[in-house]
């Protein structure tokens, strides 16, 4: 077979083994070293076996994930993240659609500390839900911000996608990570006047909430005045420079870790099993890091991405016209692929196209991300969708997708400003060097 053959027999038995169950990092890594022993020689596919993982686990850099995730899994297990949600609605609850607007703002705020959507989705979902139905917000509405909201832990940074995305397309973590902070603000201000909007068209979506005190006001602020420190020290401290990632990261575990002590939440339990978290999920994601990094040498070797970049250059279409072509493609694969199998499937072939187009691979990566946030919230695959329906287990499916639909309409509108205006995205990398 010629290399390009070979590689589309690469992917289609990706897709297949995908489809019938088997783990995505063991695919990859699988498929990438008999593709790589085919065309090239076993000992090169062996080299690559052997050099790609030991570089990827022993890297200070890549360090960074497991630290944040462990500052994620301390803040779930000691309910720190649900402080959050209180401050918010005690301030913004009174005021029409209040408590979904504190379930937003509480999202944003706590997908810095998770680098999660899962994480953030179960964490607030778990109280804003209940909060919502108690005050007869409407079904859809409820449910749809909870959804949508949870989806924002992947481009706040920390953001575990970014972290992927950066590894793959070796691009620089803390420059992503500070990419990620405008665009996040900006989506989450985008739902939040989307909401106040068709509250102030039907004040029956969202009833006013309970009136509460300046001293509620205050210890609500003082319950979880800690936590927004650690936050804003460790986005802060990654924009002007304080320190590096990994820095971050580690800042960020040691002051979950600490704070979570002088709080009396942490119970030995609660340790033990954000330590599993860690180890598991931080595992997960360093076997599917191998498995990318080898399954995109098998690619380079096929000649698959430089001859989709020349059969695409040969076209002559406009960058942007090509740019909106690719995104189409990813919505649509996001509403029956998993997010992160779609990604992994698609960086190493779009990648060199998207470079030798002249787009900046730092924009992309925003770009990628906010496209994985339309694919968390597009049925029937939508994670965060599924996440809420394991909190609301009484909630239709039908309901659920209805209420997210005003907000994947806003995400999409977006991603058009971003294409527009790329400076939304590489404006504050560019000031902070």
């Amino acid at each position: 077979m010629t290399p390009v053959t070979t590689g589309v027999v690469g992917l289609c038995s990706l897709l297949v083994l995908l489809i019938i169950g088997m783990p995505i990092g063991f695919s990859m890594l699988l498929l990438g070293f008999v593709g790589f022993a085919y065309l090239a020689t076993v000992s090169g596919a062996l080299h690559i076996l052997e050099n790609i993982p030991f570089t990827l686990v022993s890297s200070y850099d890549y360090a960074v994930i497991p630290l944040f995730i462990f500052m994620a899994s301390l803040c779930l297990s000691t309910g720190l993240g649900q402080s959050l949600f209180r401050m918010a609605y005690t301030w913004l609850g009174r005021i029409p659609g209040g408590l979904s607007l504190a379930t937003i703002g509480s999202c944003a705020v706590f997908g810095a500390a998770s680098a999660s959507s899962i994480a953030t989705t179960a964490t607030i979902g778990t109280v804003a839900l209940p909060e919502m139905r108690r005050y007869d917000y409407d079904q859809g509405l409820a449910v749809g911000c909870v959804a949508a909201g949870g989806t924002l832990g992947i481009i706040i940074p920390p953001s575990g996608m970014l972290m992927i995305y950066g590894i793959i397309a070796q691009q620089d973590i803390g420059r992503l990570f500070i990419a990620g902070i405008l665009p996040g603000i900006v989506l989450s201000a985008m739902f939040m006047l989307m909401i106040g909007l068709r509250v102030w068209r039907k004040p029956t979506l969202a009833p006013l909430g309970p009136k509460t005190t300046l001293k509620e006001k205050i210890f609500s602020v003082l319950d979880s005045f800690e936590m927004v420190i650690l936050i804003f020290l460790v986005i802060v401290g990654l924009l002007v420079g304080w320190f590096t990632p990994t820095e971050a990261g580690a800042i960020g575990a040691f002051g979950a870790l600490l704070l979570s002590l002088v709080r009396r939440r942490l119970t030995w339990e609660g340790f033990k099993s954000a330590a599993i978290d860690t180890i598991r999920i931080g595992g997960m994601i360093f076997t599917i890091l191998m498995g990318a990094l080898v399954f995109t040498a098998f690619l380079a070797v096929t000649t698959i991405p430089m001859q989709i970049a020349e059969w695409v250059s040969g076209l002559g279409l406009s960058p942007t016209v090509v740019m909106i072509l690719i995104l189409i493609m990813y919505v649509l694969l996001g509403t029956f692929l998993e997010e992160m199998a779609m990604i992994l499937l698609t960086l190493p072939i779009f990648l060199p196209l998207v470079s030798s187009l002249g787009f900046d691979l730092i924009w992309f990566g925003i770009i990628i991300v906010l496209v994985v946030i339309i694919g968390m919230i597009s049925p029937p695959v939508g994670i965060t969708m599924f996440v809420v329906k394991g909190i609301a287990p009484d909630v239709p499916m039908g309901t659920i997708f209805r209420g997210v639909l005003p907000f994947w309409g806003v995400a999409v509108i977006f991603v058009a400003l971003l294409l527009l205006f790329p400076e939304l995205a590489l404006w504050l990398p560019s000031i902070t060097g």
